[in-house]
């Protein structure tokens, strides 16, 4: 808890076991600390979790920022579903991008296309014969 300028600690578990700390980083150092002491321990045989009183504020943002969070996730997944279903009716990857209002490459990334393998012809790999005129006819 919070106490002026300081943050007071208190150990539940052990009575009369206060300490206190000046930032919140230090608030764990310093119980251990004192844990230690009171018990006669080493400081490193026990764990210590700190869990701060924390101020209304801050829980209605952290609140604020999971639902933020799990929001993000939901429009994420239903972008996925979106684009692969606009791809499967032929949109192009231009066109779903510009409807889901994200860019072509990100409609990729979420919905990957296999690419189709090109169909020789004229016995060449690319499709065109050695002379290139089948890519001039089909220009």
């Amino acid at each position: 808890m919070r106490s002026g300028a300081w943050w007071a600690i208190t150990v539940l578990e052990l009575k009369g076991v206060f300490s206190q700390a000046r930032r919140l980083d230090q608030v764990e150092p310093m119980a251990r600390e004192a844990i230690a002491l009171m018990l006669d321990v080493d400081p490193s045989s026990f764990d210590v979790e700190v869990r701060p009183e924390l101020p209304q504020e801050v829980t209605r943002a952290r609140k604020a920022r999971s639902a933020l969070r799990r929001a993000e996730e939901s429009a994420e997944e239903a972008t996925i579903t979106a684009a692969r279903a606009l791809l499967a009716k032929g949109y192009t990857v231009r066109d779903a991008g510009a409807l889901l209002g994200i860019s072509a490459q990100r409609v990729s990334q979420l919905a990957p296309r296999k690419r189709a393998r090109p169909v020789a012809t004229n016995g060449s790999p690319g499709g065109a014969s050695e002379s290139g005129q089948d890519e001039a006819a089909a220009a």
